[in-house]
Parts: C-alpha cells; sequence; structure tokens
C-alpha cells in the first residue's frame, strides 16, 4: 500500500507542476479535482497502511512536500475561482497586477513553510506563519476584494499543505 501512496502522490506532484505551467485564466476549476481525489486515496490508503518507516517514509516526505508546493498554488486558484467566477475578468480579479502581487510564489514559501513547520514537530509555526503573511500583506488588505482573495486563497493554500503533510503524519503512527 506505501508503493500506491508514493505512486499518488507523485501524481498530485506532477499534476500540480502540469497545471501551474497553464495561464491560471485557461485552467478549469474542476481541474484541481485531478489533484484532490488522488490525494484524498493517498490518505485512506496510508490510514489503512500502517505505520512505516527509513526509506519509505522518507520518499513518502518528500512526494508530500512536492505535492504541497507545486499543486496547492492550482488549488487555491480553483477555490477562488469558484468563489468568483467572474473574478478573471473584472477589476480586482487575477488580471489585475496591482491586487496582491507575488501572491503565487507567497503561496509556494507558504507551503514550504507550514509542511516544514508541521513535520518538524512545530504546529505553532503555523500560526507564525499565517501572522507573518498577514502582516506583510497588511498595507493591502484595506480593499475589500484584496482582503477576501488573501483569505480565502490563504486558507486554501494553508488546508492543502496540512493535508498533503497529513498523508506523511498517517504512516508515521
Amino acid at each position: 500500500m506505501t508503493v500506491a501512496v508514493l505512486v499518488l502522490l507523485a501524481l498530485t506532484a506532477g499534476g500540480g507542476l502540469a497545471l501551474m505551467v497553464l495561464d491560471e485564466r485557461l485552467r478549469p476549476a474542476w481541474a484541481a479535482l485531478t489533484l484532490v481525489v488522488p490525494l484524498g486515496i493517498a490518505a485512506v490508503l496510508a490510514w489503512a497502511a500502517g505505520p512505516v518507516s527509513g526509506g519509505w517514509l522518507q520518499a513518502v516526505l518528500l512526494l508530500a512536500v512536492a505535492a504541497a508546493v507545486s499543486a496547492g498554488g492550482p488549488v487555491a486558484t480553483a477555490v477562488l475561482r469558484s468563489a468568483d467566477p467572474t473574478s478573471a475578468s473584472v477589476a480586482g480579479g487575477p488580471s489585475d497586477p496591482e491586487v496582491l502581487r507575488g501572491g503565487a510564489w507567497i503561496g509556494v514559501l507558504e507551503r514550504v513553510a507550514i509542511a516544514g513547520t508541521l513535520l518538524a514537530g512545530w504546529p505553532e509555526g503555523l500560526a507564525v506563519v499565517l501572522a507573518v503573511k498577514g502582516l506583510g500583506r497588511f498595507a493591502e488588505l484595506r480593499a475589500p476584494a484584496a482582503a477576501e482573495r488573501f483569505i480565502l486563497g490563504t486558507l486554501a493554500s494553508a488546508l492543502w499543505a496540512v493535508g498533503c503533510v497529513g498523508v506523511v503524519v498517517l504512516l508515521r503512527r
């Protein structure tokens, strides 16, 4: 079962990379399901498999972090698009370069930091990461559209990273 978990995490990470290459305006929101479903199946299999250690656990750990980083952006984008399907064509949406610039790179770093703190056994680090992100964006969050995008994107991104790390936690027990 551990091999199946590895394959599913690799598919999730690879699918995330493939979707990252596409312009987000061309990426259908339903494409995120191609990432969520294999991660969910991997979690169920990890729960059923029981504890693993050594090289298997290290491989799962690396693929889980890769899935968190690569697939989190497309998942967060799908959540944002689902919340406001017109956002791609109106001011304040992703096409407006002045609203939350650098969000994709900040999201990548956020997911790396979240995965790292949780895998290191320091869940309090989650609060630190999210607080730093909020403080860094504080001035930009006065605009209602920016605040909404910030909250939705951050929660989707963080929950995705936590879900990916959860597969590792299920195999560590």
